[in-house]
């Protein structure tokens, strides 16, 4: 496996366990939906969260959140839809960045709640 597959599996574990400390229920990682991708569906409350996750291991090329792009958005938008329709759910849906920087000895988890319309 490559340095930056691992670096990323390692991001997921990290943003799934920090989900369920601050109590969500996670539904599904690495949920498929034709070519697309969701890091991480979970829930609290009443609200369903699509979460991706970007982790990076420095910022000199940017923080982990700006390599959410619009097409990725729009496609996630699209997987959501069909899991919401295939599940026969009816719950308000928010989608959420998990940056995460795992450098040396520090890591740093930011988690950007409506992140959506942050950009």
């Amino acid at each position: 496996m490559t340095k930056h597959i691992k670096l990323g599996k390692e991001g997921e574990r990290l943003a799934t366990d920090f989900l369920e400390r601050k109590g969500y229920i996670i539904l599904e990682r690495n949920y498929r939906f034709k070519k697309v991708e969701i890091d991480i569906i979970a829930k609290k409350d009443n609200i369903l969260s699509v979460v991706e996750v970007k982790t990076r291991s420095s910022t000199y090329y940017g923080n982990p959140e700006a390599f959410v792009k619009p097409q990725q958005i729009k496609n996630l938008v699209a997987a959501i839809d069909q899991y919401i329709i295939s599940n026969d759910l009816d719950m308000e849906v928010q989608f959420d960045i998990i940056a995460i920087v795992k450098e040396k000895n520090e890591t740093k988890i930011e988690h950007l709640e409506n992140a959506f319309y942050h950009f």
